[in-house]
């Protein structure tokens, strides 16, 4: 045994509870993860407003902006923080059919289409959902 591993600890956490992500449109962002991703709406607190989604996996808040009009967008290279949400995705045939239902979502912007990672035979997307959050779709190999 060595010296790293003998001296490691127990990771105290237990994975990804939940995920909050403030957002220009709460309703055009819920709109996205229900109708597009398949999210069910699980909770909403409309005196803050926000809204919970979930796969079964994972669970996403949703904070509306207090005013978006003079919010800082987001940019990934200059703001310390969320670079991007990935999600996993069953399979490789669902991340192709997820693309063809991202290009046509209203407020997607597709940043590439899905291709290998790194060369191998995981693949993957990217793509901006409303509001400007980067959101990269990945599907493991078969």
């Amino acid at each position: 045994m060595s010296l790293s591993s003998a001296n490691k600890a127990t990771p105290a956490t237990l994975g990804v509870h939940h995920v909050g992500l403030t957002v220009p449109d709460i309703a055009a962002t819920r709109a996205f993860f229900v109708d597009v991703l398949g999210f069910e709406q699980v909770g909403e607190r409309p005196d803050y407003p926000a809204l919970f989604v979930s796969d079964g996996t994972v669970m996403i808040t949703l904070w509306q902006a207090s005013d978006p009009g003079t919010a800082t967008a987001f940019d990934r290279k200059n703001v310390i923080g969320l670079h991007h949400l990935a999600l996993l995705v069953a399979d490789q045939a669902g991340l192709d059919q997820l693309h063809r239902r991202l290009t046509a979502a209203p407020g997607v912007v597709i940043e590439f289409a899905p291709q290998a990672l790194r060369g191998g035979p995981v693949r993957h997307m990217m793509c901006a959902m409303p509001g400007g959050v980067r959101l990269e779709l990945i599907a493991t190999a078969a």
